[in-house]
């Protein structure tokens, strides 16, 4: 197994992407504490863990909040008696973000507030540089360790109504890139994932929506890849498990040699692409 011995801190794991990740890293042999704001769903996903004879702990925290991440971090040590690897995954969308996926309303930029900048960048830039701190001293006594962050696509390319998330999950980048540099010399891995499709609709539900536990393209309804914008065409749709997997690849020793990188996921030639298309059966490249 590739975490065998392992000990992880997987924040927001309570549903989506974090849950799968805590399933999967649990069945590969590492301890999970699961990080949540939300106790129940917290407590869900242990139950899950347990249930395919994993080991877990549910722990409450609010990663904008620097002291609850430590927290969770101590009662951590405390269960498991070491830390190996840091997963920072919650994130939030910011308001009026993909309101046709969300059954929200599009909030115009100009219309966004202080407020909402403070919570996006709390929880997803904050978020990441509090968790990162909260590990280090226990990375270190261990020898080294791995520090996984959850990027984005959206920190490459640009999204509709999400410039707010946009511009933190970017942050995000540049924070593994120079940490990459600063922890190395402690045997620390710094690397982020940046999932592109095959993600959670709960990312874009209400707090307390019921978990959903398959990605956009799984709920959508039958799957066509013929009408599916992936370049690339399966006979499936993208899944959480795609981008879990190349999670457990950047947090397990396969990647040891891995620091400073982010790693588009489950992208399928998406980004590969560039905004203005042309046409295939046109003898000029200017021809739409």
């Amino acid at each position: 197994m590739k975490l065998e011995g392992k000990v992880a801190v997987i924040t927001g794991a309570g549903s989506g992407f974090g849950r799968q990740c805590s399933q999967l890293f649990a069945s590969e042999g590492a301890k999970i504490a699961v990080v949540d704001i939300d106790p129940d769903r917290a407590a869900q996903t242990v139950k899950l863990v347990e249930e395919q004879g994993g080991t877990a702990i549910a722990l409450t925290a609010d990663v904008a909040v620097e002291s609850q991440v430590q927290t969770a971090v101590a009662a951590t040590l405390e269960e498991f008696g070491k830390l190996d690897i840091m997963f920072a995954n919650a994130g939030i969308v910011s308001r009026g973000g993909v309101p046709s996926v969300a059954g929200g309303e599009q909030v115009d930029f100009q219309d966004l507030t202080d407020a909402d900048w403070q919570h996006v960048l709390g929880v997803n830039l904050s978020g990441v540089f509090y968790s990162a701190k909260a590990a280090v001293p226990a990375l270190r006594a261990n020898g080294g360790g791995t520090i996984l962050a959850t990027s984005s696509a959206a920190s490459f390319v640009a999204y509709h109504n999400i410039a707010l998330y946009s511009a933190t999950k970017a942050g995000v980048n540049g924070l593994v890139r120079g940490l990459s540099l600063d922890l190395g010399k402690y045997g620390i891995r710094v690397n982020a994932i940046a999932p592109t499709h095959g993600m959670s609709p709960n990312f874009l539900m209400p707090a307390g929506s019921p978990v959903v536990g398959q990605s956009y393209e799984q709920v959508a309804g039958p799957w066509d890849a013929s009408v599916s914008p992936i370049p690339l065409k399966l006979e499936r749709p993208p899944s959480l498990v795609d981008n879990a997997k190349v999670a457990l690849f950047l947090a397990s020793d396969d990647s040891a040699y891995i620091s400073g990188l982010v790693l588009p996921s489950t992208d399928g030639g998406t980004l590969s692409r560039v905004g203005m298309w042309f046409a295939e059966d046109k003898g000029s490249p200017g021809d739409l």
